[in-house]
């Protein structure tokens, strides 16, 4: 990567769009638990149990790849946000609380430093990521590095949260095999997207009525939603969004519960990206 380029993707806050794996991914040595069963949100308010919750991580985990989306039926999605906690934490709360809805925050260490009083208030909400220590592309880093930035982060979020953290988003979406084997290795979920808010787009800078529009146009069961939290356009959009799933009958939850209630199959699994469907029309900055 030419020294331009490098020097666009950390102005973007969370890069390009997910990284390609290299085709060989090398599965932690222990035994993957067994697959979670289809759980169709048959019931209203019905979700999975914390048990079932952490069934399902710990087989993702075993599996060693990253995940994308749900597996496409019901009517559950996954709002996702990344880089937090921030000063527009307490906005974002307030606006997925009005609206009974839940999500996942993916924090950063050194976020986490400057706002320490956020992720327990997150976690009423919803679960707790982990999305490394200081924001660090982990490709640029020897394994060892990418790792320590992984485990240091995931510390941090455990200790402000008081929450488990078996979640796992790399920064920019920039992972290897490596890095995938190791982070299921340590019993982490590796969670990615299948709809970019391009709510971290530099060039033009993402306007609040782009996002809502790329969101609600892309968005469908199972989908992962890409978002940030510290970004005020993000939150305005929010205020757009969140009725729009209601009308469409969509939930959000937490990766967890989607995984649990509505897991990806092993082909899709084994498909990366493509085994979501078509990828959308637009490409936009993310992770």
């Amino acid at each position: 990567m030419g020294a331009a380029l490098v020097a666009l993707v950390a102005l973007a806050g969370c890069g390009s769009s997910p990284t390609a794996t290299p085709a060989t991914t090398t599965a932690p040595a222990a035994a993957v638990p067994a697959a979670p069963a289809a759980r169709p949100d048959a019931t209203p308010g019905a979700l999975p149990t914390a048990g079932e919750q952490q069934a399902a991580i710990a087989h993702y985990a075993g599996v060693g790849l990253p995940l994308f989306c749900g597996g496409r039926h019901g009517g559950l999605v996954a709002l996702t946000f990344d880089d937090g906690p921030g000063r527009y934490t307490p906005i974002a709360l307030r606006e997925l609380r009005r609206a009974g809805m839940r999500a996942t925050f993916f924090l950063v260490g050194t976020s986490i430093a400057r706002y320490p009083q956020w992720p327990r208030r997150e976690r009423e909400l919803g679960a707790i990521g982990d999305h490394t220590q200081t924001h660090a592309n982990l490709r640029f880093l020897s394994l060892d590095g990418a790792i320590a930035e992984v485990r240091t982060g995931r510390s941090a979020a455990i200790a402000a949260s008081g929450a488990r953290v078996d979640v796992f988003r790399p920064p920019y979406g920039a992972h290897t095999a490596a890095i995938d084997a190791a982070v299921g290795h340590d019993g982490l979920a590796e969670i990615l997207w299948d709809v970019d808010s391009e709510d971290s787009r530099v060039v033009p800078p993402a306007d609040y009525r782009e996002i809502s529009a790329t969101v609600r146009r892309e968005i469908r069961p199972g989908s992962i939603v890409l978002m940030h939290e510290n970004r005020g356009q993000t939150i305005r959009a929010l205020r757009a969004i969140l009725p729009s799933l209601e009308r469409r009958g969509l939930r959000s939850v937490t990766v967890p519960e989607l995984l649990a209630a509505d897991p990806p199959s092993k082909a899709q699994l084994d498909a990366g990206r493509n085994g979501c469907g078509p990828p959308p029309a637009t490409h936009g900055s993310g992770g």
